[in-house]
């Protein structure tokens, strides 16, 4: 039986298979901070796996959730009581989209951000080995949510405590709190979900403490997504319509030389150099 560092810490199995065989199972991962940032991130690898037999996707929600906004009708719901229906919400996502397992590890913000805590990534390092997975999604590194890029960060030092053989075949950072429009299109993981609108709104409307806490997330990144649809390509009719961008973090998960430092400056130089041609007398 997997032993994390947080008592409060679970494993769902929407459909009741055994532990370790739902977690084997598992192809696409995904590891994000809150409950909800999954499905809003990795909704790509939900959909490669929904209803398929031989695809299934993990989900990994690292926080407790207590730190969220809430107004409305939870205006004065306690930490505690957040904490206990954030993880409800995310158990009816897991049902919802057919999850193979989803973990919830109950991590305080704090602990997360804290640089010299790691066990948030052994944690990590324990589902990895426990799933293998072909493809992990996490948190892009230009996040502006500084828990989130605590938790990109785990994830790639996790991965790369694995033997090479282990590793995902990609890891890829997604849009939540910054979105990537702004990476060279060279360098974009494009992620096509056109064609899964009620699985998303379906998934998306479960989190009704977020929604009615004051933060309508359902309707901005579905937004965002049709937005990154139109606005790709200036010069061809648009041929999807909800699209998602990535950041490819694969190349520092194959070489444990390259340090996501040097490689996210790498990005940004990409970026400038594009804008700075373009105002060249």
């Amino acid at each position: 039986m997997m032993k994390f560092h947080q008592d409060a810490a679970q494993i769902y199995v929407p459909d009741d298979t055994p532990i370790p065989a739902a977690l084997s199972r598992v192809t696409h991962l995904g590891i994000g901070a809150h409950a909800d940032d999954l499905e809003f991130m990795a909704f790509h690898g939900i959909t490669e796996c929904y209803q398929q037999s031989n695809r299934w996707f993990g989900g990994v929600t690292c926080t407790d959730g207590a730190g969220s906004s809430r107004s409305g009708a939870f205006e004065n719901t306690s930490d505690s009581e957040l904490i206990a229906i954030r993880a409800q919400e995310q158990h009816a996502a897991a049902k919802l989209g057919e999850y193979a397992a989803m973990l919830q590890l109950a991590y305080p913000s704090r602990v997360i951000k804290d640089s010299g805590d790691e066990s948030l990534q052994q944690d990590l390092l324990e589902i990895l080995s426990a799933t293998t997975p072909q493809i992990v999604y996490t948190h892009n590194p230009a996040d502006k949510h500084s828990t989130h890029v605590s938790v990109m960060q785990a994830t790639l030092q996790a991965i790369k405590e694995m033997s090479p053989e282990q590793r995902p075949q990609k890891v890829i950072g997604c849009e939540v709190w910054r979105d990537l429009d702004w990476l060279p299109d060279t360098e974009k993981v494009v992620m096509d979900v056109s064609g899964h609108d009620s699985l998303a709104t379906a998934l998306n409307g479960v989190f009704k403490s977020q929604i009615a806490g004051g933060k309508r997330y359902d309707l901005a990144i579905t937004g965002r997504r049709a937005a990154n649809a139109t606005f790709r390509d200036a010069h061809t009719s648009d041929t999807a319509t909800q699209l998602i961008f990535g950041i490819d973090l694969t190349p520092v998960i194959e070489k444990d030389s390259v340090e996501i430092t040097d490689y996210v400056r790498g990005l940004l130089q990409s970026f400038q150099v594009e804008v700075l041609d373009k105002l060249k007398p």
